[in-house]
């Protein structure tokens, strides 16, 4: 398994990401997480739409909270041909509980705990931790992937206006 270092930090100091590296005009790899009911998905259940993956350490952290609270208002501007995935490690039950605490309901949550599918398939399984990198992934109706970010610093947010310029160049 293809190992990254130095590409993120945390509070400075470097990390390494396992797994294959994504980049734009890559078809998108398909992946099996939980969802909060520990039903399984794929990303490939969401084809012909157009698909942003937040990837997050956890939703218990105040700049995973922000983040995901923040694509869920930008969805209400979205169509329906938009869905927005949040993954991290979470375990589902409380990815379930921060979502009812959050009011989040336009974003799904999505738990990469099992076997981490999710964090090789897009290389960004942080190996000292097991944790998920913060990144963003915007993909296609036809699964290719039209825009990656790999925010630096853990605690830092992303670029939400390059996101969702990214979303409306589709």
């Amino acid at each position: 398994m293809e190992e990254r270092k130095g590409l993120i930090t945390m509070r400075g100091n470097p990390l390494t990401l396992v797994g294959n590296e994504v980049k734009t005009g890559d078809l998108a790899p398909d992946f099996e997480v939980l969802d909060n009911d520990l039903k399984p998905i794929k990303l490939s259940a969401f084809d012909g739409k157009v698909r942003i993956i937040s990837s997050v350490p956890s939703l218990d952290t105040p700049v995973c909270d922000m983040e995901t609270r923040r694509f869920n208002s930008e969805a209400v501007n979205m169509g329906d041909d938009v869905v927005i995935l949040t993954i991290s490690m979470d375990l589902p039950f409380a990815q379930k509980r921060w979502c009812g605490a959050s009011g989040v309901e336009k974003v799904i949550t999505a738990s990469d705990h099992y076997d981490a599918s999710f964090g090789r398939a897009y290389g960004v399984l942080i190996k000292e931790l097991r944790l998920l990198s913060r990144a963003i992934f915007v993909i296609d109706r036809k699964a290719v992937v039209r825009y990656v970010q790999i925010v630096k610093e853990l605690a830092d947010e992303p670029d939400y206006e390059e996101v969702l310029k990214a979303v409306k160049s589709i």
